[in-house]
């Protein structure tokens, strides 16, 4: 036991200096090798010193306790060693992480070892992790209500799977949310001793939420989570004979399907990007197909042949009813029509039924060709026979009926089919 004013340079140190009269207190070295430096200057003599110092053992601090659900780094218990501490995953360190072994006659660690707490509650930003119910694998606490914010990078969901559970039945539960509100979709809710099955978020900010009541503490639960890539759904472009409307293809997102004037759409206007290993939308894709008649209830548009752009199909019979507001009559005009002549032919009424007044039939192939009705409704009516295909596009349109319009219904006039070779009967449209 010896006063140190300085140790040897080759030998790590923290160097002690004592002048004046008072007696140092006692001291122990940690080394087995010690360096003693005393130095006067030119002025004032004193009595100097008298020290005695005897040899002592290096004890080592106790061996530090390894906190439950955790482990010890580090096997030198001597003095200034440092023992670091780690918790198993989805356990908190509670303490301190590192403790070191401090020099005196007794030896101890500056703090005491930490301890690894499942905790109620946190946030978990790694790619994979482990989330636990407080106190696993203990029973969890009475009336808790526990929230874990799973947040990974963007473009990322999480694969979750349970290892262990055991709640309540009914009363204490777990829900998975997908997003980090409490608004969120629940994706998954869970009660009672059967393990649920793994599930997959489609966000890249997961919420898992536990709840319990007052009573009927269990062990809870043990999930493991890993981060997956949420790939796009197939590009639905090009949509023939449509539109396409939504924000984008990801997991969770929805695309809805139009049509555009004269087809109808088969299938489901609404698809949406599912999650899972293969990416892929909930239903097939719709298609956009003419329709073989119909109810037109728009103001305008267009009726295209059964399959336009191609040909029509054979031994086709098709029945169209227009209606435009009351007021108004209707307007059609012949964009295009190529027809089997006789054979194959469109027949108009000024009404919804064949009683009606006829507007004409209409055959052959030419263009620019137009009917009008005085009734704000038009049947129409299209007939193929077993031979020959053809094509015909017609647009519509609702005119306002003035006062001066006198001669919608009461002008007869015979009409040239529209090969020039034959009357056709209707009546004269205004002109």
């Amino acid at each position: 036991k010896l006063g140190s004013a300085k140790t040897h340079p080759s030998v790590p140190y923290t160097p002690s200096l004592f002048p004046g009269t008072t007696v140092p207190a006692l001291l122990n070295s940690t080394s087995n090798q010690l360096y003693l430096h005393f130095y006067s200057d030119i002025s004032v003599s004193a009595a100097g010193f008298h020290l005695e110092y005897k040899t002592v053992g290096l004890s080592s601090c106790p061996e530090p306790a390894v906190p439950g659900n955790g482990l010890k780094i580090g096997e030198r218990y001597l003095v200034n060693d440092v023992v670091s501490f780690q918790c198993e995953p989805g356990y908190a360190l509670q303490g301190h992480s590192h403790i070191s072994c401090m020099p005196g006659t007794v030896r101890r660690w500056n703090y005491p070892p930490p301890l690894c707490i499942a905790q109620c509650g946190g946030t978990a930003e790694e790619m994979e992790g482990v989330i636990l119910s407080p106190g696993f694998p203990g029973n969890y606490p009475s009336n808790m209500d526990c929230s874990w914010k799973i947040s990974l990078p963007v473009g990322f969901g999480a694969h979750i799977q349970f290892l262990n559970f055991s709640t309540e039945p009914n009363h204490d539960f777990i829900e998975i949310r997908n997003g980090p509100y409490d608004t969120s979709h629940v994706i998954g809710r869970f009660s009672g001793t059967e393990i649920p099955g793994s599930l997959l978020s489609t966000s890249h900010e997961t919420t898992v939420y536990f709840h319990s009541d007052h009573s009927q503490n269990k062990p809870g639960f043990k999930l493991e989570y890993q981060a997956y890539e949420l790939q796009e759904c197939p590009d639905p472009e090009p949509f023939a004979n449509g539109i396409v409307r939504g924000a984008g293809y990801n997991v969770g997102q929805s695309v809805t399907f139009e049509c555009l004037p004269g087809y109808q759409l088969i299938g489901h206007p609404v698809l949406t990007c599912q999650h899972g290993t293969n990416r892929n939308w909930d239903h097939p894709l719709p298609r956009c197909e003419v329709p073989c008649g119909g109810n037109i209830t728009t103001q305008n548009g267009t009726i295209y042949s059964p399959g336009f752009p191609n040909q029509y199909p054979n031994s086709q019979d098709c029945t169209w009813i227009i209606t435009v507001p009351a007021g108004y009559g209707i307007h059609l005009n012949f964009t295009l029509l190529q027809t089997e002549p006789y054979n194959d032919f469109i027949t108009l009424w000024d009404g919804p039924q064949q009683t009606a007044p006829q507007l004409g039939v209409f055959t052959g192939n030419s263009v620019k060709k137009s009917a009008q009705s005085s009734s704000n409704q038009v049947l129409m009516k299209f007939h193929s026979d077993a031979a020959n295909g053809g094509i015909f596009a017609i647009n519509f349109y609702g005119l306002y009926r003035s006062v001066s319009s006198q001669c919608l219904t009461s002008c007869p006039v015979i009409l040239q089919d529209l090969e020039g070779s034959g009357p056709v009967w209707g009546h004269q449209e205004e002109e």
